[in-house]
């Protein structure tokens, strides 16, 4: 069971019950959302994507309206296990 870092004051609406929820995997240890920005496109409903790898793990972009977050995310699991546990959370 891995923990969620808020280090930030403001997160996308919706994301941190989404990340409570995927902390809870026993084989992510660390989630930590970070800088928010502004994108071109707009998606109508909150969607988590996952971009590149890190050092320990991936960087997932979450994105929702014209706002986009990074979302860091320390763990063990390979991009294609990482993935399909993320879109279960996309689906809902």
């Amino acid at each position: 069971m891995g923990r969620l870092v808020l280090n930030h004051s403001t997160n996308i609406e919706g994301l941190i019950p989404i990340l409570q929820n995927l902390a809870q995997d026993i084989n992510i240890k660390t989630i930590t959302p970070a800088a928010i920005s502004r994108s071109r496109g707009r998606s109508s409903k909150l969607i988590i994507r996952l971009s590149v790898k890190t050092i320990n793990g991936y960087k997932a972009i979450a994105r929702k309206g014209k706002t986009a977050q990074e979302v860091f995310i320390s763990t063990d699991l390979s991009k294609d296990e990482l993935k399909e546990i993320i879109d279960i959370y996309n689906k809902k």
